[in-house]
């Protein structure tokens, strides 16, 4: 059996004991029913990763010896901030966790005009805590030591005056070059990626005043999922560590 990826939310040192959070320790227990003496991996976020042996597997908690540090790094060399506008249902947290597997740092969520989902700011904050856990999942899975960030939800307009010094892109199916086009070298790109009815005229023009450079993926429509998917592989073979 492969040994299980657990992610720990405080920093972790060697020869440390600690007990393991309720959800990995419930993953731990009952699910895999993993005894004393067996191994995990642990990591705390911060880029290494912590080889451990259980020493004690109860009912109300399972206890863990780190016995090594192990520098090893998955990011990308290209620093990747998406911002996503919110899709509706599931296709928000698949475009999460595969972006986090593609090797994204950064997630926005973003309200636009014609943005399909409605909640208020409670079930917002909800979400996005949500959201963070399926990116540590998808760390767990896909063997990334730091946890790209959830940012918090706000508005298209907001997010594209950001100050940033990378390259900002907008897909737009139009646009003169594609992402095989754009000069080398690239170390940071914004990546907009617009709703499933895509952004208005306004919003467009918007996003120019705020310098974002329109790219072409090709000549194909692309469901908003898809295109996000699409965008950072294509990002990550042309600038990143893919291919």
């Amino acid at each position: 059996m492969r040994m299980p990826r657990i992610y720990h939310s405080t920093p972790l040192h060697l020869g440390q004991q600690i007990a393991l959070e309720e959800d990995a320790a419930n993953h731990v227990g009952r699910v895999l029913r993993m005894q004393p003496g067996d191994s995990v991996l642990l990591f705390d976020g911060l880029g290494a990763q912590f080889p451990a042996q259980l020493t004690d597997v109860g009912k109300k908690q399972v206890l863990v010896e780190v016995v090594e540090r192990q520098e090893r790094s998955a990011e990308s060399p290209l620093d990747l901030h998406l911002g996503q506008v919110i899709s509706r249902g599931d296709k928000m947290e698949f475009t999460i966790q595969k972006s986090v597997e593609l090797g994204v740092n950064t997630i926005t969520p973003l309200l636009s005009e014609r943005c399909g989902v409605k909640l208020d700011e409670k079930r917002f904050a909800k979400k996005r805590l949500q959201w963070q856990k399926i990116a540590i999942s998808a760390c767990e899975q896909c063997g990334r030591n730091v946890v790209p960030e959830i940012r918090p939800i706000m508005s298209l307009e907001q997010w594209c005056q950001e100050p940033y010094s990378g390259l900002k892109l907008n897909l737009h199916p139009r646009a003169e070059y594609s992402i095989n086009t754009l000069p080398a070298p690239v170390e940071q790109v914004k990546l907009l990626i617009g709703p499933e009815g895509g952004l208005t005229g306004d919003e467009i023009a918007m996003t120019r005043q705020y310098q974002f450079a329109e790219t072409l993926l090709g000549p194909r429509v692309l469901r908003t999922e898809t295109a996000a998917l699409t965008a950072i592989t294509a990002l990550q073979v042309r600038f990143g560590d893919l291919g």
